[in-house]
């Protein structure tokens, strides 16, 4: 009966082959000889169909040995569309069109929702107790890997878990998880809005554990919560290694807020933890989205009460006492006693091995608020103003020697996994372009060492491939200042507002701000209307 199903599988797929095969061979003729009609075209239509009908036949009447060894598949690879730029949108409506007209080839609809799967070592849990796990889609034919971590802030003491439980249990508890998830953005099995990455496998690891993915403690007499984020990764790869990891080219660990600071504390360990087990052949890289926080002043100093108000640098000082927190060794090493460090980006980057790519907004929402600025729709004053600017620069000083980022003046939070994120642009280069151009480079210095080690691709020596840029920052000091930013509405009223009206909302003051700068007020508005 099995060898049965592999070769009606066998066929399937090399019937599908075989329509692919036929479509290229049509797409790739001469436009002239495609003219034809009658005569030899249509003779040669009959002989490929004829070839076509004897190679699924011949398929079908093999017997296919029974052994255990695993039988690879040809690499699928991600598309580079760098030619149809100009024109994705509708290349991606005819590619989904193609892949639509071919599915009477397959007998079987292809599932492109994320299954759950809870961890076979059950003693990893979440913050309640109840079992971790993740939710997965894999594609046979890839050896690329996609782990996302998913964020959600955290809680530092009992009372604010306690808190956190009453108000956000779906973050602590696995208890009511569905069964399947869709995929959004780098997430989406969709090539039309996840061009590069839409065919790898694809697993979303939901967020239960409350520590920035750090913890390695269970629940005890003394604590009713269990904290063990970092522990659940390690656990998830164990598992995802039973499921082709082990066979992997490339294993991309990103993260949005929490989640994106989860990835600079773990991404190393995950490459240590593949290389500890012999498989030194899986590469792999960070992507930090929304998650590079800063340890600087408020704009009004709070007592820490709770996880919104608490300074950052006192939260995750408790926060990592209550955990149990792990950070990367060589992090760790650097700060002794202070491991608190390491959960802020600039600080933690420099010591990473991995590669990673960092993706931040300028005016980050989360960012704000944890600097105790609330924008609740009434217009800010001019403390507030020069404090927010001030914001966007202290995150451009310690992104400057991020070789690999993309950092929009726009005022939101997270980013990958929005549905809109191709439509982001920094100095006319969207996010999937970018993400593309950073595999390049990569590929192109694992080529040139001739290595293919977990740590061999140093991010410091990352240079960019010719017309693909790596290092995208905008220069304009407004919120919002670039044209491309996600759009904004008034909290109160819920309207669409342009980016003047924004930044008026804003308490930005054209005609003062134009005295200042030296320049006509006309041209300041030109200006901010072309996000210069």
């Amino acid at each position: 009966m099995q060898s049965r199903g592999v070769v009606s599988g066998s066929g399937r797929l090399c019937a599908l082959s075989s329509c692919v095969l036929l479509l290229f061979i049509h797409m790739s003729a001469p436009a002239e000889a495609r003219k034809v009609r009658g005569g030899r075209a249509q003779t040669r239509r009959m002989q490929l169909q004829q070839m076509q009908m004897q190679q699924m036949q011949m398929q079908q009447q093999q017997q296919a040995p029974v052994h255990t060894e695993r039988v690879e598949g040809h690499e699928s690879f991600p598309l580079d569309f760098t030619a149809v730029e100009n024109n994705r949108d509708n290349f991606m409506v005819q590619i989904k069109n193609l892949a639509q007209s071919l599915y009477p080839c397959s007998a079987q609809k292809l599932d492109q929702d994320m299954k759950l799967h809870f961890l076979k070592n059950t003693s990893v849990t979440c913050n309640d107790g109840s079992p971790a796990g993740y939710y997965i889609k894999q594609s046979k034919g890839s050896r690329r890997w996609l782990l996302f971590l998913e964020g959600g802030w955290y809680c530092f003491n009992r009372q604010t878990c306690d808190r956190r439980y009453d108000t956000m249990r779906r973050l602590m508890s696995s208890a009511k998880w569905p069964q399947t998830r869709k995929g959004s953005g780098i997430l989406s099995p969709q090539p039309e809005e996840n061009p590069h990455w839409w065919n790898a496998n694809m697993v979303f690891l939901p967020y239960c554990s409350s520590d920035v993915w750090s913890g390695a403690t269970p629940n005890t007499n003394q604590s009713d919560y269990a904290f063990m984020g970092s522990l659940i990764i390690k656990e998830v790869v164990n598992d995802l290694l039973t499921k082709g990891l082990h066979n992997a080219k490339l294993l991309l660990l990103a993260g949005s807020s929490a989640g994106g600071t989860g990835v600079l504390l773990n991404v190393d360990h995950v490459a240590e933890q593949l290389e500890s087990q012999g498989h030194r052949g899986v590469q792999v890289r960070g992507l930090a989205d929304s998650g590079w926080f800063l340890d600087n002043k408020q704009y009004k100093f709070t007592d820490c009460l709770d996880t919104i108000s608490c300074i950052p640098t006192e939260a995750i000082k408790r926060g990592i006492r209550y955990w149990g927190g792990r950070v990367p060794e060589s992090c760790r090493q650097a700060h002794v006693g202070e491991e608190w460090n390491c959960f802020f980006g600039y600080k933690v980057y420099s010591t990473l091995k991995s590669p990673v790519f960092v993706v931040q907004w300028l005016f980050d929402e989360a960012q704000l608020t944890a600097d105790n600025v609330h924008l609740t729709g009434q217009p800010v004053h001019e403390g507030q103003w020069r404090y927010i600017q001030n914001l966007g620069q202290e995150l451009r000083n310690t992104l400057r020697q991020v070789p690999a980022m993309f950092g929009p003046a726009c005022m939101s939070h997270e980013l990958i996994t929005r549905t809109y994120w191709m439509d982001i642009k920094v100095k006319g280069t969207s996010l999937p372009r970018a993400l593309h151009c950073w595999d390049r480079s990569l590929q192109a210095n694992l080529h040139i060492n001739g290595s293919h080690g977990n740590h061999s691709s140093q991010k410091h020596k990352t240079s960019s491939v010719r017309g693909c840029p790596l290092h995208l920052i905008d220069s304009c000091p407004w919120p919002h200042c670039n044209p491309s930013c996600p759009t904004i509405r008034d909290q109160l009223t819920g309207q669409e507002m342009s980016v003047i009206q924004f930044l008026k909302h804003m308490g930005f003051d054209v005609q003062k701000m134009a005295k200042q700068q030296g320049m006509d007020p006309r041209k300041l508005l030109g200006m901010l209307n072309n996000g210069s």
